[in-house]
């Protein structure tokens, strides 16, 4: 138990169960997480409204801008609810942020194991997301950069293939295609060559056109799918690391919020327990036919921490009177002025 500062010092009240420092590393921990939401959501904002609507809707479900909203949001409240819930001692914030955190983990927890069980249904839905990312080329600038960035990095052109390109409108090789791009490829589909100053945007014009041999000599013929399998399975303690870095502290977040909810409810129960069992210092149950007095030395005795001693006297005895009488003359105190009614009618001196 630690203690509240400022507390007073009597009857153990200055004790509390609750922890200051599992309670100020929850907060901070909070904090950390809720200032990069509020960056993730500002980032997706400007991106947001730096692109043209029209280009943006047409591949809303890839926009990366809106993701970042998103997720930028969902953090922002979750962090929210941690942060005062922890300032505040407050149990029904704490059990939400625990709660809401252990449903994302469970949910990642269950994408990353259906992910690999259903690994052809992953697969084809990754196919579904390329074929549809490349029908937009053109229309989004993020996009196309996103996958220029990626035929580069894993050396690949189109979904499954190079002629994949000709489900976009500028690069379809039908005939009654005016576009100057027919049968073409974007220049991220082209083999670096060495010592070249500028790029050639045009590399990869009237690629579809040829066959496989003949365009392995000029662009990747290979599709990012493929490439991207490889990749995984050849970086699973890599994937794993990740995976790992954005478990521990979810589980980290999980583990303080609840050690918090359990200290403030003791806590809580210790409170309660001092109030049902908190007694006037100065009542005491008196023995058939005498009187309970409290000394003054004994109230000093009782502010000083210690147990209440009581001086036991007859109602009609007044050698307690005069016992007291030094300690009164010591303090100060006029013992005859000090007459009052005893609980049961009798009259006391003190």
């Amino acid at each position: 138990m630690a203690r509240r500062p400022g507390a007073p010092a009597a009857y153990g009240e200055e004790f509390t169960f609750v922890s200051p420092l599992v309670k100020y590393l929850l907060f901070f921990f909070n904090m950390l997480f809720w200032v990069i939401s509020m960056v993730m959501v500002a980032v997706g904002v400007y991106a947001r409204l730096m692109k043209h609507a029209e280009a943006a809707l047409a591949c809303l479900a890839v926009d990366p801008a809106i993701l970042l909203i998103v997720v930028g949001v969902l953090m922002f409240l979750l962090t929210f609810c941690g942060c005062i819930g922890s300032l505040r001692e407050n149990i029904c914030l704490l059990q939400t942020f625990s709660l809401c955190l252990t449903i994302v983990f469970l949910l990642q927890l269950a994408a990353g194991v259906l992910g690999f069980v259903f690994s052809d249904k992953a697969r084809g839905k990754v196919s579904e997301i390329i074929n549809n990312a490349i029908v937009h080329y053109r229309d989004d600038l993020d996009l196309q950069n996103l996958i220029d960035f990626g035929q580069k990095k894993f050396s690949c052109c189109g979904g499954i293939s190079y002629r994949d390109w000709s489900q976009n409108m500028y690069f379809n090789c039908s005939e009654d295609n005016p576009s100057r791009e027919r049968c073409s490829v974007p220049y991220s589909c082209c083999l670096p060559t060495p010592n070249q100053a500028v790029i050639n945007t045009m590399c990869g014009q009237g690629m579809q056109a040829l066959d496989y041999l003949e365009a392995s000599k000029v662009i990747y013929t290979n599709g990012c799918i493929d490439k991207l399998v490889n990749w995984i399975h050849s970086n699973l303690f890599l994937l794993g690391g990740v995976a790992l870095g954005l478990a521990i502290p979810q589980l980290v977040g999980i583990l303080l919020s609840q050690i918090l909810v359990n200290q403030i409810k003791d806590q809580i129960k210790l409170q309660l327990y001092n109030q049902q069992h908190r007694a006037d210092p100065w009542a005491a149950t008196e023995p058939a036919g005498h009187t309970l007095i409290p000394s003054v030395a004994s109230k000093t005795w009782l502010e000083s921490g210690h147990q209440q001693p009581y001086l036991e006297s007859s109602p009609y005895d007044t050698s307690s009177r005069s016992e007291e009488s030094g300690i009164g003359s010591e303090l100060g105190v006029d013992w005859g002025r000090l007459n009052v009614l005893g609980r049961n009618g009798r009259r006391c001196v003190y």
